[in-house]
């Protein structure tokens, strides 16, 4: 928006940080302006193309008819940072971490073993929050879906599946173990 002496802002939100950028260049894409502007690295430069999800970020913003706050996941080398103007991103830095706290996503992919080079991590883990943040008990249908755009070269997925697969509602993992048995079984003390 123009303020009265003619200068464009763009005011956006990371990690609960007001930005406001005056004059932004409409070609910066917000993964550079998260590494170079803000110092935030956690958000991973991978393909540049949005083929592997290694930027992924969550994106707030306040649905204009229902007022509601929608989150979703988005690849931060596609996002012109001035498509965000009222928006909120968060980082994975912005949801925890090893000197504050691990968020539960993080705690549950670790405990899964779902890290091997960690490379993907960030992004897995931020496709897992804004699914979190959505649906409290996520299905595994929901849970393949969201981390559809993400790339892992190490793991195979199943440990990253496996942690993720804890939010789900027990008696659904249940009754999938059954017509998928690769898909491993849980306990209740491990899904909650």
């Amino acid at each position: 928006m123009a303020n009265a002496a003619g200068v464009c802002e763009l005011i956006f939100f990371v990690n609960g940080r007001k930005i406001i950028e005056k004059n932004a260049d409409p070609e910066v894409t917000l993964l550079p302006y998260l590494r170079k502007n803000l110092l935030l690295t956690g958000t991973k430069y991978g393909c540049g193309g949005g083929g592997c999800g290694a930027c992924t970020v969550m994106v707030s913003t306040i649905h204009p008819v229902s007022r509601k706050i929608l989150h979703y996941s988005a690849n931060a080398c596609l996002l012109p940072i001035c498509s965000l103007h009222g928006t909120a991103i968060t980082t994975v830095e912005g949801i925890g971490s090893t000197t504050s706290r691990l968020h539960p996503v993080q705690e549950r992919i670790a405990k899964a073993h779902g890290s091997q080079c960690g490379f993907c991590t960030p992004g897995m883990v931020m496709s897992m929050y804004a699914l979190v943040r959505n649906h409290r008990e996520p299905t595994m249908d929901q849970i393949y879906e969201a981390l559809g755009g993400n790339l892992c070269r190490c793991t195979g997925y199943r440990p990253i599946i496996d942690g993720c697969k804890t939010f789900c509602n027990v008696s659904n993992i249940k009754k999938l173990t059954v017509l998928y048995p690769y898909l491993g079984t849980v306990n209740s003390q491990s899904a909650k």
